[in-house]
């Protein structure tokens, strides 16, 4: 079964970026619980960039820890908890595996995957790796983002147990591919924009492509 293996939230702090002030919101912290989780997101928790991170879409950014010891041998270092800026570090939810649209009980909380997490730059500068952003991509180990549907308590340790598995069967890693991929396959666009669980913003960048080809 799914489970938290580290339930981590922060509040925006200002770094050094190349010379400049950086406000991000990457630097989390793992906390026990319970916490309360409503829609925008955890108690606690926060997002400096409200244009791409945040809101019910993204109210849980999720990483798994399986891939926690890949990137220790690629890095070079020890990646602690929240090494990904990730509310839930968690077990047994790889990118392959989960759909969007997928439904889970986790604590007393809903929550239901709306798409893929597109790693930026802000990784860059939490582990000093300039192309880090481009080498999450290439390896599809990009993490996902949880909506909420039923607000509630969630503590580290609780599982997440699958209420609901999406008709459609498109993984989180199918939609990430695409969105790195930029091909503009017609049929692959439109069998992605049609899952109805997909976060609107993601369906409205996939079909932008459709219509620069008209």
């Amino acid at each position: 079964m799914a489970a938290i293996q580290s339930l981590n939230v922060g509040r925006p702090v200002t770094v050094q970026y190349r010379g400049k002030p950086l406000l991000t919101g990457i630097y989390k912290q793992p906390v026990k619980g319970p916490l309360y989780l409503s829609k925008e997101q955890f108690e606690g928790d926060g997002q400096a960039d409200l244009v791409h991170h945040g809101g019910p879409d993204k109210a849980v950014c999720v990483y798994p820890f399986e891939h926690y010891s890949y990137w220790e041998s690629e890095l070079g270092k020890v990646m602690d908890p929240a090494s990904f800026g990730e509310n839930f570090t968690v077990t047994g939810m790889l990118e392959d595996e989960v759909c969007i649209g997928d439904t889970f009980r986790v604590g007393e909380a809903v929550v239901q995957v709306s798409q893929p997490r597109y790693p930026c730059f802000k990784l860059s500068q939490k582990h000093g790796v300039a192309d880090l952003p481009a080498r999450v991509l290439s390896t599809g180990c990009s993490g996902f983002y949880f909506r909420v549907l039923e607000e509630g308590y969630v503590s580290s340790g609780d599982d997440v147990v699958q209420l609901e598995t999406h008709p459609d069967r498109v993984t989180v890693r199918e939609v990430l591919a695409e969105l790195a991929d930029r091909t503009g396959r017609e049929a692959v666009i439109r069998r992605l924009a049609g899952v109805d669980a997909l976060a609107e913003g993601i369906r409205e960048q996939l079909l932008r492509r459709l219509d620069s080809q008209e």
